[in-house]
């Protein structure tokens, strides 16, 4: 499809772009190959390919949101600085 310099300078207006006539020169040709290239992919049968989120295969790095114990309490507690066996002791705040 043949993308003048006068239609990429109507889309940029309709977008609300300000392009120098340079810069519009510039982009008909590259805008003419994408729609090329879109053309092509149009012609592709895709008739019989189902529908994908993605084609890359995704596979969750998350845990299952489940509760379980992994660690006791005295476990817990021994990595504390202070603690009185059943909580952390910390300092005062206020």
């Amino acid at each position: 499809m043949k993308i003048t310099a006068e239609d990429v300078a109507r889309i940029a207006h309709l977008a609300r772009l300000e392009l120098t006539p340079e810069k519009a020169a510039l982009f008909a040709p590259q805008l003419g190959q994408v729609l090329e290239y879109m053309d092509k992919l149009g012609q592709v049968p895709t008739e019989d390919v189902e529908p994908m989120y993605t084609p890359v295969e995704h596979v969750t790095v998350l845990r299952p949101d489940e509760v379980r114990r992994e660690f006791t309490r005295e476990e817990i507690l021994a990595n504390a600085p202070e603690d009185d066996g059943q909580f952390f002791i910390v300092p005062k705040i206020v």
